[in-house]
């Protein structure tokens, strides 16, 4: 539960501090065209998230993988396919 709450606590401190802007009106932008694919960095954060939240070794695994945030056979996470 701790893990969770860290996380929640992290992010809204990044919220009030400016972070990257696109939470400013709380709702997402549409996706539109291959510019709004998800990136590497977007990964590597996502990856960190459920990594705070996991039990252990193993439910990490599975929410990775849940996810689509563990590398496919071509080295590249569906996540970003």
């Amino acid at each position: 539960m701790s893990g969770s709450l860290e996380v929640r606590s992290f992010l809204l401190r990044q919220d009030s501090l400016g972070g990257s802007g696109n939470f400013s009106t709380g709702v997402p932008a549409p996706r539109s065209g291959e510019g709004s694919r998800v990136t590497e960095e977007q990964v590597r954060r996502a990856r960190l998230a459920v990594a705070c939240g996991a039990q252990d070794t193993e439910d990490c695994r599975e929410l990775l993988e849940m996810l689509g945030l563990i590398d496919g056979e071509d080295g590249v996470p569906p996540v970003r396919r």
